[in-house]
């Protein structure tokens, strides 16, 4: 299965969302994941080449990549059940480069937060997306959400992605999302982040 973890709007923690993703899949579930790094920022790929020299026993691989060069991966990678394809996409919609990407990917994950222009930026990124794979299912993750986020606005946004997609609960904006490796999830942050994951992959990788 192909995962596209991606939002127009950077900042989002797209980054950490796939490391998390594919924390969970292998050592939480003991599937087979692979990460493909697009973002410019390549921070995916920082943190493996970092947790290499520090001689930890990878539980997954993580390759850069860029646009151009996905034609010729994708007909590389595995599309089954026990194998799940992680794509950490650049924060952008103006490149053609991204089409071969939405039109093979199987899911998206979408990051957000409870602000406007977000919100805004996550309609039009899945508004795109749809237009160019219509059977491509979506789930928005509401991420770095602080404690003082308004009920009000948290509902009225939900009420509209509802229409869209599905919904997981809220991951709450923490200090130690700092401290995670390919290699490591902190144990603080395994009830928080864990259930989300179950949510959006029981169904689709493990039929109950």
């Amino acid at each position: 299965m192909i995962t596209i973890i991606g939002n127009q709007k950077g900042g989002v923690g797209k980054s950490t969302l796939a490391v998390l993703a594919a924390n969970y899949l292998t050592i939480e579930r003991g599937a087979t994941a692979t990460i493909i790094d697009m973002d410019y920022q390549q921070s995916v790929s920082q943190k493996y080449e970092k947790a290499k020299v520090l001689e930890n026993d990878e539980p997954y691989e993580v390759f850069p990549a860029t646009l151009e060069s996905y034609p010729i991966l994708s007909s590389v990678l595995h599309r089954n059940a026990s194998h799940a394809i992680l794509i950490d996409l650049p924060g952008k919609l103006d490149d053609d480069g991204l089409l071969p990407v939405f039109e093979s990917a199987d899911l998206v994950i979408c990051p957000f937060a409870y602000d406007e222009f977000t919100y805004q930026s996550t309609v039009l990124f899945t508004v795109v997306l749809k237009k160019i794979n219509p059977k491509i299912e979506i789930v928005f993750v509401p991420n770095r959400i602080k404690a003082n986020a308004k009920f009000e606005i948290m509902t009225e946004v939900n009420a509209q992605l509802q229409k869209l997609g599905q919904i997981t609960a809220p991951i709450p904006d923490r200090v130690d999302f700092q401290r995670i490796t390919t290699v490591y999830t902190p144990v603080s942050l395994v009830p928080v982040v864990y259930p989300v994951f179950e949510q959006i992959f029981e169904a689709r990788l493990w039929k109950k």
